[in-house]
């Protein structure tokens, strides 16, 4: 766990107007809100002698973050009419089921008088359908004082938005195809109720008898449709009888009641899948209806994440598990940092580092590591980033470059914008232990554009050996009296300041890996810790 907070500062002085359009090339930075919070985005540097004033590039950007991150107060006060900015930011998701959109900045363009534009893409994901994507704009005018602000006007937030029309969400009812499971055993919706969100989203790969519905624009005051902007869901029908997927009865079963018992009805998920072929063996979501928090979240994966990170470090010979590490109470850092209840470890070595999850102690390594390497090697090492085809939608992590030194030293220990779910995690320790990557799979025959590169015998070996430590003398204690060699890590990563840490742990046993993580769970051995214990518990041990 790490204590911090963030802010972007909005820097760029005044500059004489331009007579003639230009534009200049920005990076173009995803700005995306995770179940587990998010950062503001970084607002990249800008030339000062050609083009638009980079602060009104960079006011739209801080527009942009704030929407995005679902900070509309804060977001409308950057416009020029905050009252009705706000008002209209606030109803435009109602009732078309939108969450964590994705806002895209493109390059900005100056008019000859002197106002700004800035393209964006926008990606709204429309919960158990798809993500509705679309192409908008923001004017922004220079104000009285020298600063910018968004000329907020309601085609801001869509193009075709206007006082005589508006969207609405369609959804077309379909039933679920009939799913089995690895052995042909049939999968119920009332047998096995966690697995309703995979379900609904199963169908030959999404291109069978998944939901369907669409976005409209309709007449505010006839209720008339005018067009319709985005369909989802395909519409061919099944003939060639149940979806036979990966999942193990049993598995699923241990995997519903581990839930059902310890996750306290706190919003949580777990996926388990094979470490020698990616196979996924249960999939599980709490609550059992709704968004498929194991398979499309994103959280940020707090310590879990340090497994990633050793193997960076691992791999170039920065540090080696016998090396002393220091791992203080708290490290600065632009902002301070510190461990989980104010621990402290003197003199530790880079094992017990791991063993007791010391954020001080990854933290102070930083400069071990180039800026992109992070991202690098989850990339290249643990596929985390590239696209998956998993059989059902999945979000398959991002790990971006980060933008100073506060936002690395947060990436070191799985916060910032690092971002990951359950499966992803699963599929990260499953990685560690064997060395090589395999695509996830919920059902056969997906297709697989992944490119990674095995680790080295000897990071996987030290990989196990720390993992394997972390049950028997640190964090993840909770599993130590059940039978096996079983390794894992424990994390706690922070959200806000108003709500409780997610609580993850992630854990291998013969065959098998297995990720949880509990929203608002506090810790990772207090939250995830007995939902996990309880699963290796009661699972088949012939499957593993």
């Amino acid at each position: 766990m790490d204590h911090y907070d963030h802010s972007s500062v909005i820097t760029g002085g005044r500059r004489p107007r331009r007579t003639a359009v230009r534009a200049v090339t920005a990076v173009a930075v995803v700005l995306a809100v995770a179940a587990g919070g998010a950062y503001a985005a970084g607002l990249g540097p800008f030339e000062r002698d050609t083009g638009p004033d980079p602060a009104a590039a960079e006011q739209a950007r801080a527009f942009l973050a704030d929407w995005a991150a679902g900070r509309l107060p804060s977001a409308a006060d950057r416009t020029t009419s905050p009252g009705t900015a706000q008002r209209v930011l606030d109803s435009f998701t109602t009732g078309l089921d939108i969450s964590r959109p994705k806002l895209t900045a493109k390059a900005a363009a100056e008019a000859e008088d002197g106002t700004v534009t800035v393209p964006f893409t926008a990606r709204m994901p429309v919960e158990g359908l798809g993500t509705w994507t679309y192409e908008s704009k923001l004017p922004l005018r220079e104000q009285s004082d020298g600063g910018w602000k968004v000329d907020w006007r309601l085609s801001v937030v869509h193009p075709r938005l206007s006082d005589s029309e508006k969207f609405r969400l369609e959804r077309e009812e379909t039933e679920p195809p009939e799913v089995s499971d690895r052995q042909g055993t049939a999968l119920t919706g009332a047998e096995f109720p966690s697995l309703g969100p995979v379900m609904a989203q199963l169908g030959g790969g999404g291109e069978g008898t998944g939901p369907r519905g669409a976005i409209q624009l309709v007449d505010r005051a006839t209720g008339k449709v005018e067009r319709t902007e985005a369909r989802f869901g395909a519409r061919t029908v099944r003939d060639d009888g149940p979806v036979r997927t990966t999942l193990d009865a049993g598995w699923q079963t241990a995997a519903e009641k581990a839930l059902a018992a310890h996750a306290d009805g706190k919003n949580a998920a777990l996926v388990a899948l094979r470490i020698d072929d990616g196979e996924i063996l249960a999939v599980a979501n709490s609550p059992s209806s709704g968004f498929n928090r194991a398979l499309s979240g994103t959280y940020a994966p707090g310590s879990t994440w340090k497994i990633v990170t050793s193997s960076a470090l691992l791999l170039k010979d920065a540090v080696e598990p016998d090396d002393v590490v220091d791992c203080p109470k708290y490290l600065t850092v632009g902002k301070r940092f510190q461990n989980v209840e104010l621990s402290e470890h003197p003199g530790a070595t880079f094992r017990k580092d791991f063993t007791e999850s010391c954020n001080t102690a990854f933290i102070s390594l930083r400069d071990r590591l180039d800026d992109g390497e992070l991202g690098e090697v989850a990339r290249q090492y643990f596929g985390v980033g590239q696209e998956w085809h998993v059989g059902a939608p999945s979000y398959d992590g991002s790990v971006p470059v980060p933008k100073d030194e506060t936002e690395k030293a947060a990436s070191m220990i799985g916060q910032g914008r690092v971002q990951a779910n359950p499966l992803i995690m699963a599929s990260v320790t499953a990685t560690a232990v064997s060395g090589t990557f395999h695509q996830p799979s919920l059902t056969a025959g997906n297709e697989d554009t992944t490119r990674t590169t095995p680790l080295p015998r000897g990071v996987v070996t030290q990989l196990r050996e720390m993992l394997r430590a972390t049950v028997t003398d640190g964090t993840a204690r909770v599993l130590s009296d059940l039978p096996g060699e079983i390794g894992a890590k424990t994390g706690t990563a922070e959200v806000s300041d108003d709500q409780d840490n997610n609580g993850w742990l992630v854990a291998h046993r013969g065959n098998v890996a297995v990720a949880c993580v509990v929203e608002e769970g506090v810790t990772g051995g207090g939250s995830a810790g007995p939902v996990v214990r309880a699963l290796l518990a009661a699972a088949p041990a012939d499957s593993e």
